[in-house]
């Protein structure tokens, strides 16, 4: 895209007519829990002034991004024409956003302000684009009311001209509703009471609002679909107006270069020959520049430049005939992290593009080769990097309506809930699918608002054949339906079974912990397990990816997603802090365990082995015990003996032998401990809930919380003192259990690395 030859025109609010508040100079946004670096560079007369639909680009447009005026409104209202509203708001940045200068939470909101038509745009139409609005917009433009759209993620246009005075003042109003998690609507993580995994709602505009002049017969759409195979580009180009007599012209450049120019007729697909073209991927995104005329006549009455990137997804054997994801006919491991796409300052708005670039490079530094836009839809500007920079992209459709347990059949949902959800699936399909970067589409997460799932998915597969489609990310399985069998473990890893006609892979995984003081968005966070420092997150985590990569080689594992890149209000469990300011991690260290040029292997048994293959005895009793219950020497005769793991039946991924329905277990058990390294060793544990082991009479470990399977658990240095290899040890452990599922086990693992 020639980015040089699109004419930024900028209107604030317009003196008069009631449209005036304040100045843009006494505008200030509101003090939020955290702020990233890129606030500083928000201002009210330029706020993201890129051109915002990079794949359809012309020269002249109109942004409307700034200062509007601002009203909470009330189901029936009347559109307030002509009538000043009590606040002003900083668009494109949510209502609920400190960057928007609100920060509050309304369900329905009013718009207003005015804008000029420039005068050299007479004799064209005119359209007024929505980037994204959440959840429904009706527009009205000088008292008359164009219509309404309802869906959070997908750009919107509305034809003005018709409703325009000759010139002055045009008064624009926006009329929103948004009942976030009291709809059923697509609403992805967004929840009226944030807590754990669900976040602070947005409502109203959250993208790039603007407005474009275009020739009464005009380019409406391209859709873009490469074919490596074949060696050509399918274009076609969706025209809009009067088309009759039309011929579009198409012309692919490597550069200054043109690769090939060919024409046919608006709205049939036109075949571009691509000669020995050159492929985009992770590693090499190559992206050939498009352009595209309409000609009456021979007369051009409207054009647009775009980009395509030449690349093939697909489902195939390796040489062991294991059915992989593959990039342009090879297998790609695919490593990435879940990003859900959050700010601490604009929420689902990044406070500058530069500011979207960074999350793009940063991942890419961090040595990954995909990302899984988790339950949102980013503006288009965040695939133009991702297509720019190299970055696999998993896209998730935003969930709504209720969620249903794990193994549950699908949800009944209400016709008007099933019809809009496909209508917004639809729409994110048709809007994104020319990027090159995304490679698949993700129909449901876990078992959120899933419905008709193979209804649903192949209907994904007929809209977008040249992509993956994943049934169903987490939980809710249907078998053999969409290219994947996706599980989630945390923190994992952990590979479903290979199939033949679906690749094994593990959409979610991870979730390692570790708040830093002054960037966090609360006081009090979490994660699906902690880590205590830089070192041992990076330590922790280079295990989590070795196994994957170990897991690739043994179990037929596809793919990997970390859970993930930033922290996200209280969670604390990624690789950044949410203000982006502080990399938790050694990036050189997690690059390499990522890409796979890591130097060692890591090679990891049990020495004092779990219950989990083979039952293993212990001592055990439901009553508090004396003070010392702990100590090698301990009188344990009068305690009960039976096999572990102790818990209910049902616990995920319990192995319960002797059943443990009370608060509280304490077991104990003597092992000869085999000769080995003794630096080397770790705790293997599974625990539901709160655990305390004791090595030799010395606490070794204490864990708050549950976890869902077996993981590993250092070793107090002062415990790991005591231990005696080739000869007797004592473990002693206590559980305490609060509610729902229960389970403990306990063993002692030995981890080592050799070269690779």
């Amino acid at each position: 895209m020639n980015t040089k030859r699109v004419a930024l025109l900028w209107l604030g609010l317009a003196v008069g007519s009631g449209l005036s508040l304040v100045r843009a100079a006494d505008w200030k946004p509101k003090q939020g829990p955290l702020t990233t670096r890129w606030a500083k560079d928000v201002q009210p007369d330029r706020v993201h002034p890129e051109y915002p639909r990079p794949q359809l680009v012309r020269k002249d447009w109109l942004n409307l991004n700034g200062l509007w005026q601002l009203g909470f409104g009330k189901e029936g209202e009347a559109p307030p024409v002509g009538r000043a509203l009590d606040e002003q708001i900083l668009v494109p940045f949510p209502v609920e956003s400190a960057l928007s200068g609100v920060m509050k939470h309304a369900d329905r909101l009013w718009y207003r302000r005015a804008f000029h038509v420039p005068k050299q745009w007479n004799g064209r139409r005119v359209l007024l684009h929505f980037g994204a609005v959440d959840w429904e917009a009706t527009v009205w433009v000088n008292g008359k009311e164009l219509g309404t759209h309802r869906g959070g993620y997908d750009p919107f246009e509305l034809d003005v001209t018709d409703f325009l005075k000759p010139e002055g003042d045009q008064e624009l109003i926006v009329r929103v509703f948004d009942p976030t998690d009291r709809g059923t609507q697509p609403r992805g993580k967004q929840v009226l009471n944030p807590n754990g995994i669900y976040y602070t709602p947005i409502t109203g505009i959250w993208q790039t609002v603007w407005l474009e002049p275009v020739s009464p017969a005009r380019i409406k759409s391209l859709k873009i679909v490469p074919d490596v195979d074949g060696g050509k580009a399918q274009i076609t180009v969706v025209g809009a107006g009067d088309n009759a007599g039309l011929t579009a012209e198409v012309v692919a450049l490597d550069g200054e270069k043109t690769v090939a120019t060919v024409r046919g007729s608006v709205g049939q697909p036109i075949d571009l020959p691509i000669a020995q073209a050159k492929l985009w991927s992770p590693d090499s995104p190559f992206l050939y520049d498009l352009r595209v005329e309409l000609k009456r006549d021979g007369e051009v009455v409207d054009s647009a430049t775009s980009y395509f990137g030449m690349r093939k997804v697909a489902l195939g054997p390796d040489e062991k005939g294991i059915t992989r994801l593959l990039v342009n006919g090879k297998f790609v491991f695919q490593v990435g992290p879940l990003d859900q796409g959050f700010w601490p300052d604009g929420l689902y708005t990044a406070p500058t593009d530069e500011a979207l670039r960074y999350d793009i490079e940063i991942t890419k530094k961090l040595g990954y080769n995909t990302t899984r836009k988790h339950v949102k839809v980013e503006p288009d500007r965040w695939y133009y990097w991702c297509d720019r920079l190299g970055l696999l992209v998993w896209q998730d459709m935003p969930s709504g309506d209720q969620s249903i347990a794990p193994g549950k059949p699908d949800l009944v949902r209400t016709p008007e809930s099933a019809k809009q959800y496909e209508v917004e699936l639809k729409a994110m399909i048709a809007g994104f699918s020319n990027h090159p970067s995304i490679i698949m589409w993700v129909v449901f997460n876990e078992g959120w608002g899933q419905f008709e799932t193979a209804r649903m998915t192949a209907l994904t597969k007929s809209l977008d054949p040249s992509r993956l489609a994943n049934c169903a990310s987490g939980w809710n399985d249907h078998a053999g339906v969409g290219d994947l069998h996706d599980i989630h473990v945390y923190p994992g890893p952990a590979a479903p079974p290979t199939e033949p006609n679906r690749a094994a892979v593990l959409g979610e995984f991870g979730g390692l912990g570790l708040g830093v003081d002054g960037h966090t968005w609360a006081e009090k966070t979490w994660g699906y397990r902690g880590a205590a420092s830089k070192d041992d997150l990076t330590r922790k985590y280079e295990r989590l990816l070795q196994r994957s990569w170990n897991l690739k080689e043994s179990s037929g594992l596809s793919a990997a997603i970390y859970t993930q890149i930033t922290d996200v209000e209280t969670e604390a469990n990624g690789l950044l802090t949410y203000d982006r300011e502080i990399i938790k991690v050694d990036v050189a260290r997690v690059a390499a365990v990522n890409n796979g040029t890591f130097t060692t292997v890591l090679e990891e048994r049990e020495v004092v082995p779990t219950s989990r293959e083979t039952p293993q005895d212990w001592s055990y009793t439901f009553e508090a015990p004396a003070a010392a219950w702990f100590q090698p020497d301990f009188d344990a005769s009068s305690w009960k003996t039976g096999p572990g793991g102790f818990g209910t039946k049902g616990t995920p991924n319990a192995v319960v032998r002797t059943d443990w329905s009370s608060p509280d277990i304490w077991i104990r058990r003597e092992v000869e401990l085999p000769a080995s390294d003794v630096a080397s060793l770790v705790l293997v544990v599974h625990h539901d809930e709160d655990l305390e082991v004791y090595l030799n009479g010395v606490l070794a470990a204490k864990a708050a919380g549950y976890g869902t399977e077996y993981e590993e658990m250092p070793i107090s240095d002062a415990a790991r003192a005591t231990l005696r290899p080739g000869k007797k040890n004592v473990i002693a452990v206590h559980c305490h259990q609060t509610g729902g599922g229960q389970y403990v086990d306990v063993g002692i693992g030995e981890f080592k690395s050799r070269p690779r």
